[in-house]
């Protein structure tokens, strides 16, 4: 069985049990909890719910990020992001796209209560390559130019500006920011401020992108922080997907795929 088979087979599973459903439907309504706190919203106990978040995690499903001595728990859509790709959106995206809206803006309507909070957006997936290959994607101008439509531009050292500029030929900033980590191949982090030159006295958000090499297979988490809004959570929670989609399809075939990827700092525009 492909390693590809065997990932399908861990998702289904996990989502065939009624519980790790709710487990992530309460992530979906607010990512990031605790065990106590998942705990206490379903009721249920620390052991049961363990057992289950250790399903949902091996088939990448949830994420955990450790903040201090706590486990924070993060909804990852990113293997059911890769099934819709294979399966669904080459049949009738356009169609399902417009009922998915219906839906939502039925959803908002019967809303009473705003959130109070942005929560931080995670996301991983796993891309056969190499740990170096995976970090010169992410840092090399003419390779992200391929498979996100921006040149990536820095020399990617701590305190350094970088910049996320299109290339298309209008030669456009759209995001700027500054290198607050780098620890090549394994970490990097950056200030991202979608922006860049305007009045503002918003706070830059910070992602973080961290890989995991196991044997020929890297495990690449990224984590969005500080979001100032609901609206920029909507637009990063649609753009990372496409994007890293498009970077492991690049990685992994030498081909990018044939929808452009989505330009997560126009979404809320």
């Amino acid at each position: 069985m492909s390693l590809e088979a065997t990932a399908v087979d861990l998702v289904f599973k996990a989502l065939a049990d009624p519980t790790r459903r709710l487990l992530l439907d309460r992530l979906r309504e607010h990512n990031g909890q605790t065990l106590r706190e998942l705990c206490e919203r379903l009721d249920m106990a620390r052991q049961s719910a363990t057992q289950h978040l250790n399903v949902l995690e091996q088939a990448a499903l949830v994420t955990v990020v450790r903040r201090g001595r706590e486990r924070l728990h993060y909804l990852n859509p990113a293997p059911i992001h890769e099934i819709q790709e294979r399966w669904i959106s080459e049949f009738d995206r356009p169609r399902l796209r417009a009922i998915n809206a219906i839906k939502h803006q039925a959803e908002e309507y019967a809303m009473s209560d705003e959130p109070t909070s942005v929560p931080t957006y995670v996301y991983v997936t796993y891309i056969r390559a190499s740990a170096e290959q995976v970090w010169r994607a992410l840092t090399d101008a003419d390779l992200t130019a391929r498979y996100w439509g921006h040149r990536n531009i820095s020399d990617w050292r701590q305190g350094s500006p970088w910049e996320h500029r299109r290339a298309d030929g209008s030669d456009a900033v759209d995001v700027t920011g500054e290198v607050i980590e780098a620890e090549p191949p394994a970490r990097l982090v950056v200030t991202f401020d979608d922006a860049p030159g305007a009045a503002s006295s918003r706070k830059s958000s910070v992602v973080t992108f961290l890989i995991e090499p196991h044997q020929d297979i890297v495990r690449l988490t990224v984590t969005h922080e500080d979001l100032p809004n609901q609206a920029m959570l909507d637009g990063i929670a649609q753009g990372w997907p496409a994007v890293l989609a498009n970077l492991k399809s690049l990685l992994e075939t030498g081909e990018v795929l044939p929808q452009a990827p989505w330009e997560m700092y126009r979404a809320h525009a």
